[in-house]
């Protein structure tokens, strides 16, 4: 969204800025840039007034309807250090120079503004779409996607009909992790990554996929396993599992809700002088390219990150020439199609991949 206004700091004006001055939402002010129905003409002339006001113009250079492309994308993750998101920029890159385009990479360094001006700052005048991977927006900030190009959202933090989406099997994999565990005949099964109070979210999906395999297999659920980490890294791993520990409680399996708690699980638990998998078994989510390298090499959960990008950036690239995925069969897009917004939802199936820290299934 491309705009002006005539301050000393050139401030570029944003969709968000021209729904703030005019008091309605940010989807209104879509609406009323894309000439849609159903907006009461007292809301458009305030909208456009204030579009006047502000100098604010739509971004012609990055809508599909437009006739020139930067060839250009974005993509914003959380955190280049962690190897999820790392290996899934790495994809993204690779997939999108088979496409022709070039990849702008936003880390957003888990700051709420930080994503808010990757969909709303002057840099997306520089693109012709964007791969969006949130953590710290909510489902409550649903309305921040109403943007004027093209847009494909990651994760489980927000889902909504306004943009296409791709997704992974998080509850669908810590179950099946969880399950795993039981076969090899774990019965007291830690989880290790939980965020309380989160409904949303990598850590709400797998947590919930824990706690189903559990009731699947009978095994009454005991909070004193469930192991809280705010964040996702070695050390936080190893804190939160030396914490179980400290409490006088020694568990035969931890699902970890991503690879790099599982390594520092696997360290805490270690330098207990406990053996893995023999004494506790571990697994892990994310199948980073770590996980082989670890010592014993780790199970874990692979999320389908080559097809992730794969898909997003087709997805993304069909709305960029103003083609609709839905009806231009990309190849694995099993999608569901929202029918008021023709928005696709698809997520990529996961899968399980055994390595030494855990047992062989005992039935």
């Amino acid at each position: 969204m491309a705009g002006r206004t005539h301050s000393k700091r050139e401030h570029t004006v944003t969709m968000r800025d021209v729904a703030n001055a005019a008091g309605v939402s940010i989807k209104t002010v879509s609406n009323v840039v894309n000439d849609y129905e159903f907006v009461t003409e007292a809301t458009r002339a305030k909208v456009r007034e204030a579009i006047d006001r502000l100098g604010y113009s739509v971004n012609v250079s990055a809508r599909t309807l437009r006739t020139g492309h930067t060839n250009i994308i974005a993509l914003a993750v959380p955190d280049l250090q962690m190897p999820y998101f790392a290996q899934l920029s790495s994809l993204v890159i690779a997939e999108a120079k088979q496409q022709g385009l070039r990849v702008l990479i936003e880390p957003t360094l888990y700051s709420r503004d930080e994503e808010l001006n990757v969909l709303h700052g002057a840099q997306s005048t520089m693109v012709d779409g964007l791969i969006f991977s949130p953590l710290e927006l909510g489902q409550e900030d649903v309305d921040e996607l109403q943007v004027d190009y093209p847009l494909v959202l990651l994760g489980e933090r927000i889902f909504t009909s306004s943009a296409d989406h791709i997704a992974t099997e998080n509850v669908e994999g810590a179950k099946r992790a969880t399950s795993y565990l039981l076969e090899t005949g774990c019965r007291r099964i830690a989880v290790v990554g939980t965020h309380p109070g989160e409904r949303v979210g990598s850590a709400a999906l797998r947590f919930q996929g824990y706690c189903e395999a559990l009731h699947e297999a009978g095994i009454e659920y005991d909070e004193r396993l469930v192991v809280p980490s705010r964040m996702w890294h070695r050390v936080d791993g190893e804190t939160a599992m030396n914490m179980l520990f400290d409490s006088g409680i020694v568990p035969d399996g931890v699902v970890a809700l991503n690879d790099m708690l599982a390594s520092g699980v696997m360290h805490a638990i270690q330098m207990r002088g406990y053996g893995i998998p023999d004494d506790v078994a571990v697994v892990g989510f994310d199948n980073s390219d770590d996980s082989k390298y670890l010592s014993p090499a780790l199970t874990s959960i692979s999320p389908g990150l080559p097809e992730v990008a794969r898909l997003a950036v087709r997805v993304l690239k069909d709305r960029i020439d103003g083609l609709d995925p839905a009806s231009h069969a990309l190849e694995g897009l099993a999608e569901e199609t929202d029918p008021a917004t023709g928005k696709v939802f698809h997520k990529v199936p996961s899968s399980l991949v055994v390595r030494e820290s855990t047992r062989p299934p005992i039935f």
